[in-house]
């Protein structure tokens, strides 16, 4: 094989997880701002949905109205779901590893989150303190999305 075809680092595709936080922020903003920045920074990127952020959102639903729209375009997405077989175990033994550390997750769904990116070497997009934590004591490759400024 062509050393020219073999891909170096560098130019490797960052896959995206995008965390809850962030939805939340732009199903909120009426303006559609940060909807053209989350679009902005996707490009032509692959990204994902942690399987819980569908849990989340559909919990946050206010009427049956907002349910059946919030459910419609969950249906459409891509998530990225856990090893069901280890993932409750390795979440709580993060949580368990970081509370030894004196860092208390707000939840132990964040901590399966950062298990799911982690184990699939995606880069998790949030707006979630927690994740900040985490990725301190961990390999978690993150970024805390601000939408008032530029990346």
């Amino acid at each position: 094989m062509s050393k020219a075809l073999v891909p170096i680092q560098s130019e490797r595709i960052v896959m995206l997880l995008i965390d809850t936080s962030i939805w939340i922020e732009v199903l909120r903003d009426k303006s559609q701002v940060k909807a053209a920045k989350l679009r902005e920074i996707i490009a032509d990127r692959n990204y994902y949905l942690p399987i819980f952020t569908k849990m989340e959102l559909l919990q946050g639903c206010k009427d049956e109205m907002e349910w059946a729209k919030m459910s419609s375009y969950l249906a459409v997405q891509n998530y990225k779901k856990p090893d069901y077989t280890s993932i409750w175990e390795n979440a709580a033994r993060l949580y368990f590893e970081l509370r030894r550390q004196g860092i208390t997750v707000r939840s132990n769904i964040d901590c399966a989150i950062a298990i799911i990116a982690m184990e699939n070497n995606l880069t998790l997009y949030h707006r979630d303190r927690d994740f900040d934590a985490i990725a301190k004591y961990t390999v978690l490759k993150q970024k805390k999305l601000d939408f008032a400024i530029a990346d």
